[in-house]
């Protein structure tokens, strides 16, 4: 199973692109405490959620809790990461919960977390123009790389609701 993880997140827009991107892709969403907005329908819709009631997530007050309930695979995601995120195999063949773990938008994940695990920091290449992309685009990037790893599980390759010969119409 794949999971994105937010630690701390800043941004109530960015989060609802990545509710919505969650959504999308089937990935469950992990938030850890403290956030930077209230996590309210009102808050959230306004953050351009409307598909909150298929949103899998579930909120922790810290890293350590999170961790307890979350055995699996972490992957941590920092401009301070030596390997490309395309450098993993993501096909989990073994089934195990794959965790994606990005840093609030101010200051990252905490040095002291990375530290744990250096063999699974990574960092989205980029120029030198930039520090960082944006988290929400970040999530994109890498669910995209690994549901593309492993053939996109159940999701759909054609528009549903127009019909596959839509364009040949």
């Amino acid at each position: 199973m794949n999971n994105i993880v937010l630690f701390e997140p800043e941004i109530p827009q960015n989060t609802g692109n990545i509710m919505r991107t969650c959504v999308a892709t089937n990935t469950k969403l992990h938030l850890i405490k403290p956030l930077g907005f209230v996590l309210d329908d009102a808050h959230l819709k306004r953050s351009g959620v409307n598909y909150i009631d298929k949103l899998d997530y579930e909120v922790y007050e810290n890293f350590s809790e999170f961790k307890k309930k979350n055995p699996g695979i972490y992957y941590y995601f920092t401009r301070y990461g030596k390997k490309p995120h395309t450098s993993f195999d993501y096909s989990n063949k073994n089934n195990d919960h794959l965790y994606f773990i990005f840093g609030k938008e101010s200051t990252g994940i905490p040095k002291a977390i990375l530290k744990e695990d250096l063999d699974h920091c990574m960092r989205i290449p980029m120029t030198s123009n930039v520090r960082a992309l944006n988290v929400s685009n970040s999530v994109a990037i890498v669910i995209y790389e690994v549901l593309r790893q492993q053939n996109y599980n159940d999701l759909l390759r054609i528009e549903p609701h127009k019909g596959a010969d839509y364009l040949e119409k």
